[in-house]
């Protein structure tokens, strides 16, 4: 069976958004795109909005109308359209096992440029196995490349570079290798992140011994440099820049996504009775990150 790139559509703006993202990297990954309307059974709290005539019509020509208008602008790639009947958490999340990556749209926080993750959404996220991407409305071509020699925002520039959320002490094949085979892709640079805290018990002693912080800090630097090692040479193509620093990486995530193409952050599997976690760092990036967020599930 050959894997898709699937992205669940609504209608909405946010939802358009994504579709366009999802058939731009289809033509980059040389894949099929699958265009998936989730239909929610009614009587339900929250059903699809009220339109002019039937909604079955309605769902049938919005999605016919957006194949079409993305195989007039990406002739390049295979595409396919379904609609079904579920809630669309439960039909996203096992979708998302047959696609190589879940595509999904996410409103945008106006002024700041970021997300609002809605409950599908981050169900979603916290569930899937697979690679999930979101992207918010209004997202261009344009703003995951470079401005031209003028300052002018174009898609015929080349990529900003690929953002990585890393933890060092405990780094994740997945993620790293989703970020650099994302980097390769676009022939651009790949920005690795790394914020670590210190040890509760050197925190007094800094303003005495300023060089226990230095040297802490060169070993949490130290060890993103072996990290990313291995990928380095799977990956000679990749330009990699390293950043290692004390505190938490969420905000140098969140303001360096202004200048990237795609930010990438981790998610950990946990199969207990207590459910799925999505954690901190990648909860913030998912709200307020300036650029579409993967977040790739790992062990």
């Amino acid at each position: 069976m050959t894997r898709t790139i699937t992205v669940g559509l609504d209608g909405s703006a946010e939802s358009r958004a994504a579709a366009e993202w999802a058939a731009r990297e289809a033509l980059l990954r040389g894949l099929p795109l699958r265009l998936l309307h989730v239909r929610r059974p009614a009587p339900g709290p929250a059903r699809e909005p009220s339109r002019p005539g039937d909604g079955t019509r309605w769902s049938d020509r919005m999605l016919r109308e957006t194949a079409e208008g993305l195989r007039l602008r990406h002739p390049g790639v295979g595409m396919s359209h379904e609609q079904t009947d579920g809630m669309p958490y439960e039909v996203l999340t096992e979708a998302a096992k047959d696609a190589e990556l879940l595509v999904l749209g996410s409103r945008g926080l106006g002024g700041i440029g970021g997300f609002l993750v809605g409950s599908v959404g981050l169900v979603v996220v916290a569930h899937a196995e697979q690679p999930v991407v979101l992207v918010r409305a209004g997202e261009q071509a344009a703003d995951e490349h470079e401005p031209d020699p003028a300052g002018i925002p174009s898609a015929a520039t080349g990529y900003r570079p690929v953002l990585l959320g890393l933890d060092a002490d405990r780094p994740d094949e997945p993620v790293i290798g989703f970020a650099f085979a994302e980097a390769a892709r676009r022939r651009t640079a790949l920005r690795a992140v790394h914020g670590w805290a210190l040890p509760p018990y050197y925190v007094y002693g800094l303003a005495a011994a300023p060089e226990a912080y230095h040297g802490i800090a060169r070993e949490e630097a130290e060890r993103l440099t072996q990290a990313l090692a291995p990928w380095r040479e799977k990956f000679p193509q990749v330009e990699v820049v390293e950043e290692s620093f004390g505190g938490s990486p969420s905000i140098r995530l969140v303001e360096a996504s202004a200048e990237s193409s795609l930010v990438v952050v981790g998610r950990r599997i946990r199969r207990n009775p207590l459910g799925a976690h999505i954690g901190p760092v990648t909860h913030a990036v998912m709200h307020h990150s300036a650029a579409p967020v993967a977040v790739v599930a790992h062990d």
